[in-house]
């Protein structure tokens, strides 16, 4: 479903697995171009040693790559279907203030997706996120695998709720 970048803010600020981790949508970039994230530490996902929990750190990035594929590649006339095929994370330092990160598509990044969908019908990349403290200290690495379809040549689509 194509929608706006202003909606699709509202609607992941207040879905109840991000909501509850206070993992908050800062912004989508222009087009779907990118978007920032912000990691609020809180009492609901605060560690025994007083950091954020990893497991909520790991939880921000699973959805945003997937999400910006989808919307940039609908945008492009593509009915697929993406999701995140794999992530791994290397903590690096706790996170004992708020978290941040952006994610950016650029140009060569979609047009290397749009070719593999041309070709073999299926794209499957990994892309690297930095998670940062408010100083802008590295805290965590994380490689996200971003997995498309393109619809148009075989699969069925279901809606998945």
């Amino acid at each position: 479903m194509v929608v706006s970048e202003k909606t699709l803010k509202w609607g992941l600020c207040f879905y109840p697995p991000l909501l509850f981790q206070r993992i908050w949508v800062k912004r989508f970039h222009k087009d779907f171009r990118g978007v920032d994230v912000k990691i609020n530490k809180s009492l609901f996902n605060k560690n025994y040693n007083g950091s954020i929990f990893g497991g909520t750190i790991y939880a921000a990035t699973d959805p945003f790559y997937a999400l910006l594929f989808d919307q940039l590649l609908q945008r492009q006339g593509f009915k697929v279907r993406v999701w995140l095929k794999s992530a791994s994370i290397q903590y690096l330092k706790p996170g004992r203030g708020d978290l941040f990160f952006t994610i950016t598509v650029n140009d060569d990044m979609l047009n290397e997706a749009i070719e593999a969908l041309n070709t073999v019908g299926k794209f499957v990349k990994a892309y690297p996120m930095e998670i940062t403290n408010s100083q802008g200290e590295l805290c965590a690495t994380v490689m996200n695998e971003v997995y498309v379809r393109n619809l148009h040549q075989g699969e069925e689509p279901r809606i998945a709720y």
